[in-house]
Parts: C-alpha cells; sequence; structure tokens
C-alpha cells in the first residue's frame, strides 16, 4: 500500500482545509465554546469530533476566534497526538509500544505492519487504515494489546493484527472472556 502524502504547500486537492465551509464549521464550534476558560482545547476536541481531524485551514481561524497567534494554535495542535492533520483512515490501528506490551512483542507487530507497506503515524492512499502508535492501552496484562476504532484487543499475534488491519477478524477465539469478535469483553 501506499502512503498518502501532502504537496509542500500543505494542501491536497480536494482537501476539505481549503474549503469555506471548514471556516464556517470552526467559527461555529468557537463560538459555541469560546466563554470557556482555556476554550482551546475544548474547541479542538470538538472540531476533530465533528470532521474527523482539526484541518490546517482551522488553525487562522481559531487564532482569530481566541484572539491567540497562529503559531500558538498551531503548538497545541502538534503537542497532542491525538489530534490529527488529515483525515484519518476508515480503520484505525493503534498498537501499544509501552514496556509491558513490548516486552510481549509489540515490536514484531510494528515490523509486520511496515512489511505491509504501512507505515506508524500515516494512513494507506486508499483510505483503507490508519496505522498508530501509543505508550499504553491500559490492558498489560494482555500484551500485547491494540486498538480498533476504539475497540481493545489483547494478546494480538501477527497472524490477528493483519486480519484486523486488512478486514473482520476472522481468527479463531481462544480467551473464554472474549467476545465474538475477540475483543475484550466489558468487565461490571
Amino acid at each position: 500500500m501506499k502512503i498518502r502524502t501532502s504537496d509542500p504547500t500543505g494542501e491536497q486537492a480536494g482537501d476539505p482545509a481549503s474549503d469555506p465551509t471548514v471556516e464556517l464549521v470552526v467559527r461555529r464550534v468557537a463560538a459555541a465554546h469560546r466563554e470557556q476558560r482555556g476554550a482551546l482545547l475544548p474547541i479542538l476536541h470538538a472540531l476533530q469530533a465533528e470532521l474527523g481531524y482539526v484541518p490546517k485551514g482551522a488553525v487562522p481561524v481559531l487564532a482569530d476566534e481566541l484572539n491567540l497567534s497562529r503559531a500558538d494554535v498551531h503548538g497545541v495542535v502538534t503537542f497532542y497526538h491525538d489530534f490529527r492533520a488529515e483525515p484519518a483512515g476508515r480503520r484505525t490501528v493503534r498498537i501499544c509500544r509501552a514496556e509491558a506490551c513490548q516486552a510481549q512483542g509489540a515490536g514484531q507487530l510494528v515490523e509486520y505492519v511496515q512489511q505491509s507497506g504501512l507505515a506508524l503515524g500515516q494512513t494507506a492512499s486508499d483510505g483503507s487504515v490508519t496505522v498508530e502508535q501509543v505508550f499504553c492501552l491500559g490492558n498489560c496484562a494482555l500484551g500485547p494489546a491494540v486498538e480498533v476504532d476504539g475497540r481493545l484487543y489483547g494478546r494480538v499475534d501477527e497472524q490477528r493484527l493483519g486480519a484486523l488491519l486488512h478486514g473482520p477478524d476472522r481468527t479463531p477465539r481462544v480467551d473464554p472472556d472474549a467476545t465474538p469478535d475477540g475483543s475484550e469483553a466489558s468487565r461490571p
């Protein structure tokens, strides 16, 4: 799979960041949160929830709306790894790289991803999947852990990761507490 990249200007053809409606959305969301103390983070979270990412075109609009410098807004957007500058793929896969998961084989999962033609922090050119690394999913006892579209999976090996990356999980259940799709059962 090829990796989607932007051109040197930072905008892609058809990029919603250059769409005037993005400015309207940003201004509407900013107006709804402007009176909150420390409004920038709630606004960024609301934009990400509504648009799926924080477009580059939102930075100058937010700076204007909140009377901040563009550098201040850009610094916050780029400091927090959960904010996206580009839309994520249809499926988002996050691989835990914390110590417990590393000790249980997370490194092999990263190698598998790279051998599949994907790169951490990138989206496949067809928009099918975005693969990210995180440093603790809180599932240390069942490492290596992977989160797919907000659903947590434990004891993931390369075969299971392949199924999670490229389609429905068809691997057999081995954990009696797992749900039919292999994710961790909810604990009361």
